[in-house]
This record gives structure tokens, C-alpha cells and sequence, in this order.
């Protein structure tokens, strides 16, 4: 199978073209059953890998979800994160600031949320909406988005510097798989309440929205904190492709359990020597 590391990854600096990538690429695998033993398979070594970064405490793992709407966010979260104990794992979502959030610089809300080391934090929407939805609506301008692009820079060179693994994925949909999704959520009484006007109307954004991902992409995938353009239209393969990436990076890390911080053979003697006694 191929790395997709390498085949989505977003070269730093690169004018990154979102048209380029095919939102229904789904590589060898031609059905969602054909992917399903690979998938469980990288899914299953995200248990595994999660208990060693538990154990180990030598990093933490900061996974970045972005997409447009419907793009698929809370169904990775569910497919592929659902892999992770919730003990060692959270879900922040930023959505509008409050006032209080508003009356900071934008970054002071995040890092709370910042995973410590041992723990893995999944940002459902993050510190990226205030380079994306900000300069959409023209709250920004451009050079406003600038600075804040080296601020983000700025930090995710700091998590890292202190043992956070940073991974970003965009969930790629087409514009018709997205007016899709809408009409399944219509159709769905279970996911009705997910609807909004703004469903509707934000679309007219939509080629805004594309541009302002592809420089914010640009800007601030780097080799320390990538961006990776995930094909989502079809879910299985999204899946597959984030568990695949996701699982690789943290084997790369060479994790493993600490050392026992007691004398074993002692513990053992108290142990056989407390059966005796029952």
C-alpha cells in the first residue's frame, strides 16, 4: 500500500492547488469492503500505540481537523479517533469567540487545550477559523492574516519543541458531494438538528473558502507540523487514509513502555509469599 503521508502531504511553501487533488481518489482499494481489513487494521495499532504513549509520557499528539461543512470532521473523530481510551484523549472545538475569548489575541483560547505529554487532543475545528472564516467575512484583512499565519507558525513550532507531534488533515469534499450530505441530513430525522440556514447560504462562499484554505495550507504546512489534503468524498477511504497517516506517525516515534520503578523479583516474593498466607 502506498505511504499517504507522501501522496497528500502539502510541501511547505508550495502554492497549493485544492483542484489538484480528486476529492474521490480512493487509491487500490475499489468498495469500502475491500478497505474495511486495512482500516481495522490501522485503527486496532491506534489502540495499541495510544496505551505506549500513555505509558511512556515522552510526547504529546495534537490531531487537527478541518474541513467545510459536512466534510466529515465528527465522522473521523468517531471512526478513526474512536480507537483512542477517552482517558487519554479529548475533543476541543472552537467555534465564534466569546467576548472574553474576543478580547485576547487569538491564540489565547488554544493552548489550553494542548495536549500534555501522554495525551492525545483532537482540535474539531481550530485555531485555523480565525485565518479562514475571519478573512472569508472580511473581520481580517490581509495583512492582519499574515501575522497571524507566523503566529501559528510560531506555536506549533513551540508544541513541538516541547515533544508535541502535530498532524493536520483537510477533509476534502466537492461542492455536489456537499449539497449531498445536506439532502441526507434532511432526510434523516436523527440528523435534522444539525441544519442551518447558514447550510445553505455559506455556499455562496464556497471558491472564498477554497482560496482561503489553499494559502493557509501553504502557509503553514511545515515539516514539523504538516498539513495533509485527505480525499473525503467517499468516507471509507477518508478513513482509511487518516488512520493509515496517523498510525505510521506515531510508530515512527519508537514508543515504548517504561521500566518498572520497583524490584520485580521483590514484588514477586511478596506476592507468592501473600498466596501462601490465603
Amino acid at each position: 500500500m502506498p505511504d499517504y503521508r507522501k501522496r497528500f502531504f502539502v510541501e511547505p511553501g508550495e502554492a497549493l492547488r485544492l483542484s489538484k487533488f480528486d476529492t474521490a481518489y480512493r487509491g487500490k482499494h475499489k468498495s469500502p469492503a475491500a478497505a474495511k481489513d486495512d482500516t481495522e487494521r490501522y485503527v486496532k495499532r491506534l489502540t495499541e500505540l495510544q496505551l505506549r504513549l500513555y505509558a511512556a509520557k515522552s510526547n504529546g499528539v495534537l490531531v487537527v481537523l478541518q474541513a467545510m461543512d459536512t466534510g466529515g470532521k465528527d465522522g473521523t473523530i468517531d471512526h478513526v479517533m474512536g480507537a483512542f481510551n477517552p482517558q487519554g484523549a479529548t475533543v476541543a472545538r472552537f467555534n465564534v469567540p466569546t467576548p472574553l475569548e474576543a478580547a485576547h489575541d487569538f491564540l489565547w483560547r488554544v493552548h489550553p487545550h494542548a495536549p500534555a505529554k501522554g495525551a492525545i487532543a483532537i482540535f474539531n475545528r481550530s485555531h485555523y477559523e480565525d485565518v479562514l472564516v475571519t478573512r472569508v467575512l472580511g473581520t481580517i484583512g490581509k495583512g492582519e492574516c499574515e501575522r497571524r499565519y507566523e503566529a501559528i507558525r510560531d506555536f506549533e513550532r513551540l508544541l513541538v519543541q516541547s515533544g508535541t507531534v502535530v498532524l493536520k488533515f483537510f477533509l476534502h469534499i466537492s461542492k455536489a458531494e456537499q449539497l449531498k450530505r445536506f439532502g441526507d441530513r434532511l432526510n434523516d430525522p436523527s440528523r435534522n438538528w444539525k441544519i442551518s440556514e447558514s447550510d445553505y447560504t455559506d455556499r455562496q462562499y464556497w471558491d472564498d473558502f477554497v482560496k482561503a484554505y489553499e494559502d493557509a495550507l501553504s502557509a503553514t504546512s511545515t515539516k514539523h507540523a504538516p498539513w495533509y489534503v485527505i480525499p473525503a468524498d467517499r468516507k471509507w477511504f477518508r478513513d482509511l487514509a487518516v488512520s493509515q497517516i496517523l498510525s505510521a506517525t506515531l510508530d515512527d516515534l519508537n514508543l515504548h513502555y517504561p521500566k518498572p520503578s520497583v524490584d520485580l523479583d521483590e514484588i514477586r516474593k511478596k506476592y507468592h509469599a501473600a498466596l501462601g498466607d490465603g
